[in-house]
């Protein structure tokens, strides 16, 4: 499917904003998953290309002038073959580095337990999938209830959350029972929810030596298909946000940010 994606972040702020950095990742890269057709992002500044440490591609700009508002604006055409098995380059991290835990993905008896009662052996597709049944009757999708700093454990303390949250829940059980998981942030096309656009799930390494990952949408229940767009990965959602950033004046900042996704044209 050739999706075509618009992705836009808008900023007002009360006071002259007078610096301001960001580092940016929103920008889909080739995979075995997904054709990158087109892409382009804007921004007020010049823009630096980078890779970062998990291998996403990033960039960060520079604003040191006096700003009311602006825009960041990223947008493209992505052509997805839905295929949820992928193999990193040996130039990427060992899969054993998604072992760790993290503030947000934290080792906790609950989560070995959830894990334990769906993932018996080696993983598969199967118990994958078992297990992120486990956590969506564990964590009903919900907004409003938690926020960017809502743990796994918090999340299931509260009983609902959105996919960041479900996506944190499954790969915390998953590293709790041994095997590598990684948080990834993307894009999801569902025609009847344009609220699910900006959309998280999770890869999980099948085979730890052949560097094989299995991409599972736990928020949805079934792998990744070709309603999936991928744009980073790392231990959680605090590696790969989309925009991040320091800012000197501008006083309050409101932020609206807007994602469309549709079949391209014939």
């Amino acid at each position: 499917m050739k999706l075509d994606i618009q992705h836009e972040t808008h900023y007002e702020y009360s006071a002259p904003l007078r610096y301001s950095t960001q580092s940016l990742r929103l920008t889909p890269q080739p995979s075995a998953h997904q054709t990158v057709l087109r892409w382009a992002l804007q921004v007020p500044g010049k823009l630096f290309a980078q890779r970062d440490g998990y291998g996403n591609e990033a960039h960060t700009w520079t604003l040191a002038r006096r700003l009311w508002r602006g825009a960041i604006h990223a947008a493209g055409l992505v052509e997805t073959h839905a295929s949820p098995w992928l193999v990193d380059a040996p130039a990427l991290p060992s899969p054993l580095l998604y072992l760790r835990p993290t503030a947000l993905t934290p080792f906790d008896r609950q989560l070995l337990n959830i894990g334990a009662q769906a993932l018996d052996g080696a993983p598969a597709e199967r118990n994958l999938l078992a297990l992120a049944r486990l956590v969506r009757e564990r964590v009903a999708y919900r907004h409003g209830v938690t926020d960017v700093m809502t743990s796994a454990v918090d999340a299931l303390d509260i009983g609902a959350g959105v996919c960041q949250d479900q996506a944190h829940v499954f790969i915390a059980a998953c590293r709790a029972r041994g095997v590598p998981a990684r948080y990834v942030s993307g894009y999801f096309y569902a025609p009847d929810s344009p609220a699910l656009a900006s959309h998280a799930w999770a890869d999980v390494c099948i085979d730890i030596p052949g560097r094989l990952w299995l991409s599972v949408d736990v928020t949805h229940g079934c792998v990744m298909d070709d309603r999936h767009v991928r744009l980073a990965v790392g231990p959680d959602y605090a590696a790969c946000l989309p925009i991040r950033g320091v800012r000197h004046g501008g006083g309050e900042e409101a932020m609206r940010v807007s994602v469309q996704i549709r079949p391209a044209a014939p």
